[in-house]
């Protein structure tokens, strides 16, 4: 691959490739923009097939978090890191500190957080080395449940603009993917009543959801075709592409994974076929809200995190809107929205404040 020029023609600053010998740490970390402050984003742990994968995934999950930290109005920048390795089977307390000592090493530019495949124990471990690690048990905790919420609510935004009305009640909802948000959507999905066709590649998550919310499982290769008002892609990405599109049988495309749009083109296609796109890093910005509270001045507070983590509705709306007044599809829309607020927070006067 061709990094410097990808680098440059996406503006990204740093991209810190991580190799440890004892604990066999593999893991790349892409700092794409600190222009609104230290760059935040989660820890993903994932078995790429090859090195050249790994670094493409965190690029675009790193500028995903630019956009996504932007749009929500959060004072940070965007960054990932993944990290090669099967995570059911190859974590160790030694491979999570040593990834803890390059972040120590970045010195406050970069903030992780659990992600795909990373749980607050190895968040713990990361911890022992850094301080710029968010999402700790003593904290803001599994940052789940509030993107999980944060996708519910921009589910209802989607719902009023299509059907007319918040109401889900009745609605059939196919999630593909029900490990940690997934699981935790399909259960606020199911509390108001909704349908639910579940898929997974792993059959504990499947019996889990269909066991408690009475859900439906399909194949994870027919879950494109379902008949289903909203379609909720909750694993990895490049979901929704020219092989997948034609099967679609949905008025919403709405769910919490990242990069769900293989080009920027699918989006146009979508909106031509009559499908609102509801933009993942729009939708999927609950757990960074949540997370980010830790930063509070006054500390972390639930209470605050769940009213912000709440007005990814109005967040959704707002792009809604964008698209409609300037005829475009809602993913070049979302992009405006965020690139505006950096352009404007970039641009102000740099007055002198003296530093105590």
């Amino acid at each position: 691959m061709e990094l410097f020029k990808t680098m440059r023609e996406f503006d990204y600053e740093n991209v810190v490739l991580c190799y440890d010998k004892t604990s066999d740490l593999k893991a790349v970390i892409a700092i794409h923009d600190t222009t609104l402050g230290p760059a935040l984003g989660g820890c993903r742990m994932w078995t790429y097939d090859t090195e050249e994968d790994a670094i493409n995934d965190a690029l675009r999950l790193a500028r995903g978090m630019t956009y996504k930290n932007a749009a929500a109005g959060l004072n940070l920048g965007g960054a990932k890191t993944v990290v090669i390795g099967n995570p059911r089977k190859d974590k160790s307390e030694a491979l999570f500190r040593s990834l803890g000592r390059f972040i120590e090493g970045l010195n406050g530019r970069y903030i992780t957080a659990e992600d795909v495949g990373t749980n607050m124990k190895d968040m713990d471990y990361i911890s022992m080395e850094t301080n710029y690690v968010a999402g700790l048990a003593e904290k803001s905790g599994d940052p789940s449940p509030f993107t999980a919420y944060g996708v519910f609510r921009g589910i209802q935004a989607a719902c009023e603009e299509v059907f007319g009305t918040t109401e889900l009640s009745g609605k059939t909802v196919a999630i593909q993917g029900v490990g940690n948000v997934g699981y935790n959507l399909a259960k606020y999905l199911h509390d108001v009543g909704t349908r639910l066709i579940i898929t997974d590649i792993f059959e504990d998550n499947v019996k889990r959801a269909a066991s408690e919310f009475n859900a439906e499982y399909v194949k994870p290769d027919d879950i494109y075709g379902v008949d289903c008002d909203i379609f909720a892609p909750c694993a990895l990405g490049a979901v929704i592409n020219d092989e997948t599109i034609p099967h679609l049988k949905c008025k919403i495309v709405a769910g919490s994974s990242n990069n769900q749009l293989k080009e920027e083109k699918h989006g146009e296609i979508l909106q031509e076929k009559g499908i609102l796109y509801v933009p993942d890093f729009i939708i999927n910005a609950g757990g960074v809200i949540n997370v980010a509270e830790e930063l509070h001045p006054s500390g972390y507070n639930k209470e605050r995190a769940m009213r912000k983590v709440s007005m990814v509705y109005d967040n959704v709306k707002k792009v809604i809107q964008k698209s409609k007044q300037e005829n475009i599809p809602t993913c070049i829309a979302a992009d405006m929205v965020a690139e505006e607020r950096i352009k404007t927070i970039a641009g102000i006067r740099d007055n002198f404040i003296k530093k105590v």
